[in-house]
């Protein structure tokens, strides 16, 4: 489940880990289904051993741990994983443990706690870890993915999808066109930009871009604030082990049935796009015509 809240979440809550020197990476017994790791967790310790955190950076739905050869972990949670400096939610889904000595020059960090060891935890096993060179990663993975989310400007968005036949929700969730956006965000910016999520992206109105565009940034920003959504499996937390609270925000996600927040008759409904579930009110994201302001539809 993790987007580019909850794991923007995850990049901020393991920040205290930048300039701590790695001392041993482990791969824990765990007898579920392997997750994808490369090269081998004996291979990182080899790699990682003594190398020195440097910064902390998010690309779309990634984890990075970057060091100070220029080499980083990129870590991609996908639908289960967490990354955190606490216990995880139970340990039979333990999938790595890197052990951190205190950085050489102490004097730069004795104002503040620095941890011991960072977890990657994934209950169904299907994120990935992946050791990269700058190049590696480069050619691998950052050509790959779009704009992110958050950086992206209008002009990108409407550049990159206003040619395509696709629904405009089934759109938002190609990593290559914009990266970060997931099924949950995509249907909460569509509701705040009172945009039908089956619309065809080449019949979108300029007006209707206009309105997408900042909805993207107030959703994940206002996500971001509140550490993320935490849904009802409980399976999403933030580094140290809390849930998110952006899931007492949701306008329309996983609400099937209940009335529009927005809209006085509107109910929202739930229909599935490209085998995922999508939730939206056909009162007020229509096809066609007015609809309200984003500047109005701001969380509180």
């Amino acid at each position: 489940m993790p987007e580019l809240p909850e794991v923007e979440t995850m990049c901020r809550g393991i920040s205290s880990i930048v300039g701590c020197e790695i001392e041993r990476v482990e791969l824990p017994p765990c007898h579920c289904r392997p997750i994808t790791m490369e090269p081998s967790a004996a291979h990182l310790n080899r790699r990682l051993q003594g190398r020195r955190v440097t910064s902390i950076q998010r690309r779309g739905k990634r984890v990075m741990l970057c060091f100070d050869d220029q080499s980083r972990l990129v870590i991609e949670p996908r639908m289960t994983g967490l990354v955190l400096l606490a216990d995880p939610p139970d340990p039979d889904h333990l999938r790595l443990r890197i052990q951190f000595r205190s950085p050489s020059n102490q004097s730069t960090t004795r104002s503040r706690e620095i941890p011991t060891e960072m977890l990657v935890w994934d209950r169904r096993g299907l994120g990935t870890i992946r050791w990269m060179t700058e190049s590696d990663y480069l050619e691998k993975v950052d050509s790959r993915l779009g704009p992110d989310a958050m950086c992206i400007t209008e002009e990108q968005l409407r550049g990159n999808l206003a040619n395509s036949k696709r629904p405009i929700k089934v759109a938002l969730l190609d990593q290559s066109v914009v990266a970060g956006i997931g099924n949950l965000y995509a249907a909460e910016i569509l509701f705040l930009a009172g945009v039908d999520p089956r619309t065809r992206c080449d019949r979108l109105t300029k007006p209707q871009w206009e309105r997408i565009h900042p909805a993207i940034t107030l959703v994940l920003q206002d996500a971001i604030n509140h550490e993320g959504s935490t849904l009802s499996d409980g399976t999403y937390r933030n580094a140290l082990n809390d849930p998110g609270n952006y899931q007492n925000m949701h306008r329309v996600y996983d609400r099937e049935n209940l009335a529009c927040p927005r809209c006085v008759d509107g109910v929202i409904r739930r229909i599935v796009q490209a085998q995922r579930a999508t939730f939206f009110c056909p009162g007020c994201q229509r096809k066609s015509g007015r609809h309200p302001s984003v500047s109005n539809q701001t969380a509180t």
